[in-house]
């Protein structure tokens, strides 16, 4: 489906702590939108069209049957997002390390991407990728999708 305006893209995410997310996520170089925060969530900034709602898990329960999954065993989805270079991917992968995340997945090199992958203090999975379209190798059919693969 083409469209000619871009969409926006709001991620909700539950958190335990929301003063404590604020701050990991302020260290990382993220800021929020203040018009769309208070005591139960804040809206954290990615881009001009992608943001990311934090929202304390009693509040977060009020828009879904299912139970917030237990970020210690399960993933509920790989939030990945982009860096400018690899120096990049590293420094704010490294950040995320320094300020309490932990390390989720070894570092992939693809050549043409490379990314690297922290859970934050909520569990969340992040990655942080630079992708270089100039590198891209031409599609070859037998080729399995390198995002988010451990090829």
């Amino acid at each position: 489906m083409a469209t000619s305006n871009a969409r926006k893209v709001f991620i909700n995410l539950p958190v335990r702590d929301l003063q404590k997310s604020i701050e990991f996520f302020t260290k990382l170089g993220f800021t929020f939108n203040q018009h769309f925060t208070d005591d139960k969530c804040t809206c954290m900034i990615i881009s001009e069209e992608a943001f990311v709602m934090l929202i304390v898990e009693p509040r977060f329960r009020e828009f879904t049957k299912k139970q917030i999954a237990d970020t210690s065993t399960s993933v509920e989805a790989l939030l990945a997002i982009s860096a400018s270079s690899r120096a990049e991917v590293d420094e704010l992968a490294n950040k995320a390390l320094e300020i309490g995340g932990t390390a989720a997945m070894p570092p992939q090199d693809h050549g043409f991407m490379y990314y690297r992958t922290f859970h934050d203090i909520d569990g969340h999975h992040w990655e942080v990728m630079f992708m270089d379209p100039a590198a891209i190798p031409p599609k070859d059919s037998t080729e399995q999708c390198p995002v988010g693969s451990n090829a």
